[in-house]
């Protein structure tokens, strides 16, 4: 059986972390494994099943031997190393934005189109969190009912902002709690011109604004989702609206969805059914009893958690429902080593005559 040398680029970030996690509890053959972050973590150590392991710094140079690199360490640098990596015979899974658009890049989840990865060119393109979750759940819908539109809105963790952010939202409840005056320096986006707190607040802003008055956030949803289930990011069969906020959650991203489905004699009960055996899905749906998906109950595991499944009496064939995962497992460093799983079972972690270099 062949072996892996594994590189994770951005080893000490909350997906970095948890990429080493998932990477240990893989079905993948790991040889050897190189940690690698910016030169300040250099020389640090981290623990791969037990094993204490040096963080080197990422340079061009450090790929030499590397069968698989798992990215998530902004995407300036994978724009700048992961063409390195290929070069140097890499097979990469990026876990940032930088390659999702590309039409040279697959954009996969393994659930949905991992057919795509058979196309891939030296780097395989993890999607945007929110749409991961939410692909899960529809792609069963789709391809047994079809599906005409979709209207999501987003309730999103402060984590899916990174570290520095979530701990921003975190002293900003103690100061709160404390009677002290909360002062957001990061949320909604650290780059832009006005910053606001997070805690016991709703931010209506997840990435800068575009001209027409979408965030980029929302403009990711729509068009990675058409990329993904149409196999091209401009598809006009399919209509996809979105609406992104950030919520004080630490880690979970909420989702409520509303869908028509091309079958207009569809009902709950046949979603339902539909969703109790999809990949990847687990239905939590029993109002009853108060039974249905929440983030805190979702932290920590790779499913993603649907229910609130119900139809549109106004209009047949369209259904709300409500969907949560972890967006720093499912959304993030699991989905990345899922798709690498699944280059490994498909003998494709080798790169083309005619890699992709950006």
């Amino acid at each position: 059986m062949r072996e892996y040398t594994v590189a994770i680029l951005g080893a000490t970030g909350a997906v970095g972390s948890r990429l080493i996690e998932q990477l240990e509890q893989s079905t993948i053959p790991v040889k050897k494994v190189k940690l690698l972050a910016s030169k300040r973590s250099a020389g640090k150590q981290l623990s791969f099943k037990g094993q204490a392991i040096t963080i080197e710094e990422a340079t061009p140079e450090v790929f030499e031997g590397v069968d698989l690199v798992l990215a998530s360490a902004g995407g300036a640098v994978s724009k700048k190393l992961l063409p390195e990596a290929v070069k140097r015979g890499a097979v990469c899974v990026d876990n940032t934005s930088a390659f999702r658009m590309e039409p040279e890049v697959p954009l996969v989840v393994p659930e949905v189109n991992e057919q795509a990865l058979f196309e891939h060119r030296g780097i395989v393109a993890n999607p945007n969190c929110s749409t991961i979750q939410m692909m899960v759940a529809l792609e069963p819908i789709r391809q047994k009912f079809g599906l005409e539109q979709i209207i999501v809105s987003t309730y999103q963790a402060a984590s899916g902002a990174g570290q520095t952010a979530l701990d921003e939202m975190l002293s900003e409840a103690k100061d709160y709690l404390n009677g002290e005056t909360m002062e957001g320096k990061i949320f909604p986006v650290k780059g832009d011109k006005k910053h606001y707190p997070l805690a016991f607040n709703l931010l209506p802003q997840i990435d800068v604004f575009e001209e027409d008055g979408y965030s980029h956030e929302e403009w990711k949803m729509i068009h990675e989702t058409k990329k993904i289930m149409q196999g091209d990011m401009n598809d006009p069969k399919l209509k996809v609206t979105a609406t992104c906020v950030r919520v004080p959650v630490v880690i979970g991203h909420g989702e409520s969805v509303y869908f028509k489905t091309a079958d207009t004699t569809l009902t709950a009960e046949q979603v339902k059914e539909t969703l109790k055996t999809a990949p990847g899905v687990v239905l939590q749906d029993d109002p009853a009893h108060q039974e249905y998906p929440q983030p805190l109950t979702a932290e920590g595991k790779r499913e993603t958690f649907v229910g609130r499944v119900r139809a549109d009496k106004e209009n047949p064939g369209s259904f709300n429902m409500w969907i949560v995962s972890d967006n720093l497992l499912k959304g993030a460093a699991w989905n990345t080593v899922q798709i690498a799983e699944r280059l490994v079972e498909n003998d494709l972690v080798h790169v083309p005559a005619d890699p992709y270099l950006g």
